[in-house]
């Protein structure tokens, strides 16, 4: 059989003759695939010599074979393009974000918030059983905010209600000799602070910062909202006050964040949402705190005068109670809103007390009077002689001549407000000062042949402040301050 040459006419931009030796030149093939895909390659099969037996079926042979030896090299340049793509792709991966906008923001607020979170150590003296010696033992912790440049730290009252001194670990920035922030290694203490022993160890997530402790002073209390206000003596650049929001435009659903010191473990965040608005808790004292900010965001023994705060960062309401069966989070927490604490905490500082306007009695509390058949109102147990409820004619409980209990005036209305239970009472009382007049309107109890009938009796007495009142005060003081 003769040799014959067989071409193939590639257009391109014009009419390219190349000659390939029975398609064993399969780079040619290989760069011409793309152009083949497009449908820009046309081929021709001649013999050199026009030999008159080369037939028309050997030419649609040599014409077919030409067409899969093409397709056999664009598959196996897609399949090499395809291995190229897989290993730039191994080799340069896509960069993803560490964190998405809502947790970056989060972390944001954290890092700015908590070095205004302060850790609160309270101790109590006690004697030595083998010596004479007193010592000074740690009662337990609970968590507070720096309110202002001037050291005041904003806490609840129930921290230090039985304390007899308290230390305040503050987050300072680090810095070296340079000035440029530095590690934080180690825990700095004033002078005469002991180390509190239930401080925990590590950065609290704030690489350039460490703790500074500090003997704290009492500047005033107000058992009746569960705030306290301390102080501290320590350089401007130290405190980090937390920005103050409001509390009147938040909305149940919105994010809340509390950073505190639950069981010890210092600067601790955790989030969730408003849960509810204008719940009511009972402070120390046994008066009702009103408006309370229910919230998810787990709030555990140890959190106590830690701050709520808003998405943004700003201080909402200062986390203070907890409803629970077991004694930790179950979901349900309490924050005493900040518009309350915003008052109180001035009037602290302003004048080292809160007055609030009293009637000078004594009540039996509700629950223990139901039990004595009196649905509504408020019993009297005793009216002082100096007080103006005794000049303006209230009966207290008392024991009459024949040895039985003769029960004493029942409050079931103050002005138009009516009285259920003690909480109804106080809360009526706040809307008036000190000095104020008001008409009470009370139930007594008047013999009438055996039996006894009531009648309603009104009585105007002008109210008194609370401040000539005993309160139960944290008698510790810093090294400034008298005793």
């Amino acid at each position: 059989m003769e040799r014959f040459s067989y071409y193939i006419f590639i257009v391109l931009t014009g009419t390219l003759l190349l000659e390939v030796d029975a398609f064993s030149d399969l780079q040619v093939l290989r760069r011409a695939s793309s152009r083949f895909k497009q449908g820009k390659i046309r081929l021709y099969c001649e013999n050199d010599s026009n030999h008159p037996s080369f037939k028309d079926s050997i030419r649609r042979q040599l014409i077919a074979s030409s067409i899969a030896a093409m397709q056999f090299v664009t598959y196996a340049s897609q399949k090499a393009n395809a291995a190229t793509s897989e290993v730039s792709l191994l080799q340069s991966p896509t960069k993803m974000p560490l964190c998405l906008d809502s947790e970056q923001s989060r972390i944001d607020v954290f890092e700015r918030v908590a070095p205004g979170v302060v850790f609160i150590d309270t101790f109590i003296e006690q004697r030595d059983a083998f010596s004479t010696n007193v010592m000074e033992v740690p009662l337990g912790s609970g968590s507070g905010f720096v309110w202002d440049n001037q050291g005041h730290i904003v806490t609840n009252y129930h921290v230090v209600r039985n304390a007899k001194s308290a230390q305040v670990a503050i987050l300072t920035r680090n810095v070296d000799q340079s000035g440029a922030p530095a590690s934080a290694t180690a825990t700095t203490y004033a002078k005469g602070i002991q180390q509190a022993t239930n401080m925990r160890p590590g950065n609290a997530g704030l690489t350039d910062y460490n703790r500074s402790v500090y003997k704290a002073n009492v500047i005033g209390v107000d058992p009746s909202k569960d705030v306290a206000v301390l102080k501290i003596d320590t350089s401007l650049s130290d405190l980090s006050p937390i920005e103050v929001g409001t509390s009147k435009s938040i909305r149940v659903g919105q994010t809340a964040l509390a950073i505190g010191n639950p069981f010890g473990l210092d600067h601790t965040l955790t989030s969730g949402i408003i849960s509810g608005l204008g719940r009511e808790v009972k402070s120390p004292t046994g008066q009702p705190i009103s408006n309370v900010i229910q919230t998810d965001a787990a709030i555990n023994p140890g959190n106590s005068g830690g701050p709520l705060l808003d998405a943004h960062g700003r201080l909402i309401g200062m986390n203070t109670a907890i409803f629970s069966p077991s004694g930790g989070s179950a979901g349900i927490g309490f924050a005493i809103p900040v518009d309350t604490v915003k008052y109180i905490v001035e009037t602290l500082i302003r004048d080292g007390q809160v007055v609030r306007p009293i009637i000078g009695i004594s009540y039996l509390e509700s629950k223990q009077a139901r039990n004595l058949g009196i649905r509504k109102g408020v019993l009297v147990l005793d009216v002082p002689p100096d007080s103006s409820a005794y000049k303006a004619g209230m009966r207290g409980t008392r024991r009459t001549e024949s040895g039985l209990i003769g029960l004493g005036d029942i409050i079931v209305k103050v002005a138009d407000t009516e009285i259920q239970t003690e909480a109804d009472l106080f809360t009526a009382l706040e809307s008036y000062k000190p000095g104020d007049r008001v008409k009470i309107v009370v139930l007594r109890l008047e013999p009438n042949d055996k039996t006894f009938e009531s009648k309603e009796v009104v009585l105007t007495i002008q109210l008194k402040a609370s401040s000539s009142m005993p309160v139960s005060k944290p008698n510790f003081h810093g090294p400034n301050q008298s005793s």
